[in-house]
């Protein structure tokens, strides 16, 4: 392997091996072949990523192919939707192919299958058919069509063109092997009856070729040199090939397939199927409902395009099945909007606070810094009055030692202005506190250099002022689903699994800045979250989403310290975190041999946690023992996720292009899929 080979994923190396081969780099032309029969989703993503990051690497066009041989799901709608969010991806196409636009020459094809003896028209039932086909275990048997003549199939061939037969009254199928050990190569269908009108075609046909039949022609035809594929098509690649035999004169670059783990979310469905159901069936407003797993539902909801790629991109490219925590997802973009989210004030859950030594009447307009991660964002003015709101939550009557917001008789700083010191309260007939009375120290402004300004007081709360506060609908999203697998269970709908508290409506009150927001605009509220400008919002009605909380509140509770004999022991307070290294090596001794899904789980844990490692903490996995696999694991995700956040490559760093050509060499597998994306 040459040097710059070293840090391929096996999709990258199966191209450079090509190269070394009869392929040259003009030869190269990759595909993104979606079926225009929804939205595309989340998991559609990697597929995109691969085959458009690919086109990037090697400067090879790629183009966006519609399959669309299914007249009955297929809408202009999805076509458009498609176009949309590849483009809005970052990701532009060189050619905009159909699989319609086909239609004849694989019609014309077909015709010379059933000349050589190689296709017939099977008039049969449809569970006529599966029972004949056999099982993975019993050889299929031929039907008593399979010898038909070659005039007959041509004939009852052109009549089912021609509209005479009705839906399943006729199919015609490949004549292969019905005993082969793939049951994909016995006899596939290739040609349906669809009396219905096509998107593009209207009324022209009424036969239609199946998926299997149209992908890899539709691959020979735009000479597509590798077709890239999601892992359940890997049983296909057999009959890809057989049917590419049929067609291909030995001149032309022939297509070949290879395939990639697919992306699995948990908490997620990824069945277009089934999500249009929620759409049907009223669950969600539409495929753009920011809780859906669609990519427009997630520019929706305020994710970057930027964020979903670099998401795509820590997952890498693999060779199994696995299921991603959504929490890596949702760390992606708490990362990527740290950076460029201006961070503003709104209360979601407010009370009233009067500071009773203000003056009445009078008002201030105090700097507030826009982003701390990004100087040039500079500063805006934030209105400041004698009665402000502040969330419920940030004060309490009655408070212990550890609370650091306001109380009684206590001091915290109003962020961006100045101290205050909890007073007395007043509360309606019920008892709920409706108004908190307080004193301010008008010494101690921020930024105002004074000695009173820098006094050290614990809490900072945000607030908004009540005369210049602007009312907005915020719409607080949660997951869809309560449940990791909800499309895991055999006795159980998927649809049981929805998360009754998914959509949260509430009024907020923001500060004046945002006044003329415009749609898709995103913001920290600070301490809340990052919310972005609903499409359905309006100048004289602001809505704003929740993109994703500013911490995971999904996180799984840590287990109880183990009880026993704790003379000795440190009192909590006492006790120093765990550093990112420590947990890192604690969670990599037992990772080899944890469930898949919980060792997903760990691996997106050392992932965010590796971020804030340094090199020489990195390389001290390198020269772990062979036989501490998990360790070993532990050690790669770490060095994957740390060149990532310092913008490295393993050949910048001693030690680690042995480290991980060792693990690819190494005879477990998780640890071989691990080091891939290198």
């Amino acid at each position: 392997m040459t040097e710059d080979n070293k840090s391929l994923n096996f999709l990258e190396q199966i191209v450079e091996e090509d190269l070394k081969g009869s392929y040259s780099k003009e030869d190269l032309r990759f595909r993104f072949p979606p079926e225009p029969n929804g939205y595309l989703h989340i998991g559609h993503c990697k597929a995109i990523c691969i085959s458009f990051g690919l086109g990037e690497k090697y400067g090879a066009p790629v183009n966006l192919r519609f399959d669309d041989t299914n007249p009955a799901k297929e809408e202009q709608e999805y076509v458009d939707a498609i176009k949309e969010d590849v483009s809005w991806l970052g990701y532009q196409w060189d050619k905009e192919c159909f699989s319609s636009d086909y239609f004849q020459q694989l019609y014309d094809w077909t015709v010379q299958l059933i000349k050589d003896g190689k296709a017939y028209v099977d008039s049969q039932s449809s569970e006529a058919m599966a029972e004949q086909k056999g099982t993975p275990t019993q050889p299929g048997v031929p039907g008593p069509y399979r010898d038909r003549t070659v005039e007959e199939n041509l004939d009852l061939f052109a009549r089912m063109k021609a509209g005479e037969f009705k839906e399943g009254e006729h199919i015609l199928r490949a004549k292969i092997d019905m005993a082969h050990v793939n049951m994909l190569m016995r006899d596939p269908i290739i040609y349906r009856v669809l009396h219905k009108d096509h998107h593009r075609t209207g009324s022209d046909w009424c036969i239609y070729p199946m998926y299997d039949w149209t992908h890899g022609e539709s691959d020979y035809i735009e000479q597509v040199s590798h077709s890239l594929c999601s892992l359940e098509f890997k049983p296909h690649r057999e009959l890809y090939d057989w049917f590419l035999d049929q067609v291909y004169s030995g001149e032309d670059l022939r297509p070949k397939q290879r395939e990639f783990a697919r992306l699995n979310l948990n908490y997620t469905i990824m069945s277009k199927r089934k999500l249009l159901t929620l759409v049907e069936k009223g669950v969600v407003s539409g495929w753009d409902d920011p809780r859906m797993p669609t990519i427009s539902g997630l520019r929706r909801r305020g994710y970057t395009a930027a964020a979903i790629r670099n998401f795509i991109d820590a997952v890498g490219v693999a060779k199994r099945e696995n299921v991603i925590d959504v929490a890596l997802l949702e760390f992606h973009i708490r990362q990527d909007l740290n950076n460029i989210a201006p961070r503003v004030m709104a209360v979601l859950d407010p009370v009233k606070l009067v500071i009773t030594n203000y003056p009445e009447g009078q008002e201030e307009w105090l700097d507030a810094e826009n982003n701390p991660e990004d100087e040039a964002a500079g500063e805006r003015k934030v209105p400041f009055s004698r009665e402000l709101y502040i969330e419920r939550e940030d004060f309490k009557e009655n408070a212990g030692n550890k609370y650091f917001r306001l109380t009684t008789d206590k001091e915290v700083r109003l962020k961006n202005s100045y101290i205050i010191k909890g007073g007395e309260v007043i509360k309606d007939e019920n008892g709920v506190i409706t108004e908190i009375h307080c004193t301010y120290d008008p010494e101690s402004r921020s930024g105002s250099g004074t000695e009173a300004s820098k006094r050290n007081v614990k809490g900072t709360l945000h607030w908004v002022s009540i005369a210049h506060a602007i009312k907005a609908e915020v719409r607080l999203f949660d997951r869809l689903f309560s449940d990791e697998n909800p499309d895991g269970h055999e006795d159980k709908d998927f649809m049981e699994f929805i998360n009754p508290n998914s959509l949260t409506t509430i009024t907020g009150y923001l500060e004046p800045s945002l006044k003329d927001v415009e749609v898709g605009d995103i913001f920290q509220f600070q301490r809340k979250g990052y919310f972005n400008v609903d499409k359905e919002s309006t100048a004289d009605h602001l809505i704003f989403n929740r993109t994703v909380g500013l911490r995971d509140s999904w996180a799984k509770v840590k287990p109880k310290q183990a009880q026993g004999n704790t003379q000795g022991q440190a009192k909590p307070q006492q006790q120093q975190k765990a550093s990112a290294l420590s947990t890192i090596n604690k969670l990599g001794k037992k990772l080899a041999n944890l469930p898949e899904d919980k060792r997903i789980a760990a691996v997106a844990d050392i992932q965010k946690l590796a971020a804030s490692l340094t090199e020489d903490e990195v390389k001290g996995f390198f020269n772990t023992s062979a036989k501490k696999v998990g360790t070993r694991i532990a050690g790669i995700e770490s060095l994957y996720a740390f060149a990532k956040a310092q913008n490295k490559t393993i050949n910048d760093i001693e030690g680690a292009e042995a480290f991980v050509e060792k693990a690819k060499e190494d005879s477990n597998e998780i640890l071989q899929d691990a080091a891939s994306r290198f």
